[in-house]
């Protein structure tokens, strides 16, 4: 039978600002997305990563289903009605026209999908970004499927000799998805070459050239250009199977031991490093930093075995002890140079305002005629 995995990243309103959903809003969507298990749906899991909730739900009914759509969206629903009864801050923020707090409105819930036929031993990982960008997985994705420095089994294992197949976004394009595919490692060098650039381009699937299976879905999404301001959505998730002919767990989470700067942090509109932590991790410092949790599953017949917290080891401790001395020492610099993101990528119309106001008080200084 073919499975679909669909994982969902949404903001439906948070304690204290934008640091973590209260258990409220999370049991009224966890209840009324169960509703509907052994119904529409095979099984499912909820939980969250600073302000927003994960939904990982398994189903036969096939990618970009409506019916699916529509029951999560019922979901949603149901979390910030909860959420607007305590006076939460961002109420629907993912799903409603208007806030009655005035944030900043996000462009929906963040969404990846992947159906495939199960393998004898299917698993996977399900990984969640709050307070950054859909290419903050650029750079650990990048390493895990294409680097044998960091993934040895692009040597050692056959069924992965032949490498990826990566099909990259360029999320900033207005009108229409507009994506490239390219293979490693022939590619590697022009891979590098638009990854490196987050805020423009991002990792949308990865599959394997061995054998045709999709291995990686990541929910990018294009940013929209309004009146001068780029608004998108941040706060991304991903799919990724490992093992087999795909790299193994641990090939794919110790690129996260790197801790790249990313951009989001506070107001998403600045850099920060991105530090991995266990499942139910809220936010703090300056809303942040830019945090990823990484819950590991098994899959039979659809049905899910309780997650593996990956990031909740004595390993990542050390990890997350340098990553939030690099925090600190970025924020050191306030609002200067790269501590910030670039104006054309900044989606607060403050900024955009304050620019086109000084614009006019700039003076042209000819030089003097002879």
């Amino acid at each position: 039978m073919k499975t679909t995995l669909t994982a969902v990243r949404v903001d439906l309103g948070a304690v204290g600002g934008h640091l973590q959903p209260s258990e409220k809003i999370v049991s009224a969507v966890r209840d009324s997305i169960k509703e509907k298990t052994d119904d529409l749906l095979i099984d499912c899991w909820v939980d969250f990563t600073g302000d927003d909730i994960t939904i990982l739900c398994t189903h036969e009914a096939g990618k970009e289903s409506p019916e699916i759509r529509k029951h999560l969206w019922n979901g949603f629903e149901e979390g910030a009605a909860a959420a607007e009864e305590q006076g939460l801050y961002g109420v629907g923020q993912d799903i409603r026209d208007a806030g009655v707090t005035g944030a900043v409105k996000g462009l929906g819930p963040a969404m990846a999908e992947m159906e495939f036929e199960e393998r004898p031993n299917e698993t996977f990982l399900v990984f969640a970004v709050d307070k950054a960008v859909p290419g903050a997985f650029n750079l650990p994705f990048y390493l895990a499927f294409t680097d044998p420095m960091h993934c040895p089994g692009l040597m050692l294992s056959p069924r992965m000799r032949k490498g990826f197949r990566l099909t990259v976004m360029d999320v900033l394009y207005k009108e229409y998805d507009r994506e490239i595919v390219l293979d490693a490692p022939e590619d590697l060098y022009n891979l590098a070459a638009l990854l490196r650039e987050q805020n423009r381009y991002a990792i949308r699937r990865i599959e394997s050239r061995g054998t045709g299976e999709q291995a990686l879905a990541a929910s990018t999404i294009r940013m929209s250009n309004i009146a001068g301001k780029i608004l998108g959505k941040d706060d991304p998730v991903a799919i990724v199977r490992v093992q087999d002919s795909f790299p193994s767990s641990g090939e794919v989470v110790a690129p996260f031991s790197i801790g790249p700067f990313v951009g989001g942090f506070m107001r998403g509109c600045h850099n920060g490093p991105l530090m991995p932590v266990p499942l139910s991790t809220k936010v703090s410092y300056f809303d942040g930093p830019p945090v990823v949790s990484c819950a590991a599953f098994g899959l039979r017949n659809g049905r899910l075995t309780p997650p593996i917290d990956v990031f909740d080891h004595p390993l990542w401790d050390h990890v997350r002890s340098r990553l939030a001395a690099k925090a600190l020492e970025i924020r050191r610099q306030g609002f200067f140079g790269n501590a910030m993101q670039p104006f054309e990528t900044i989606h607060y119309g403050g900024l955009v305002n304050i620019l086109r106001d000084l614009d006019e008080r700039f003076e042209i200084m000819r030089p003097p005629r002879d």
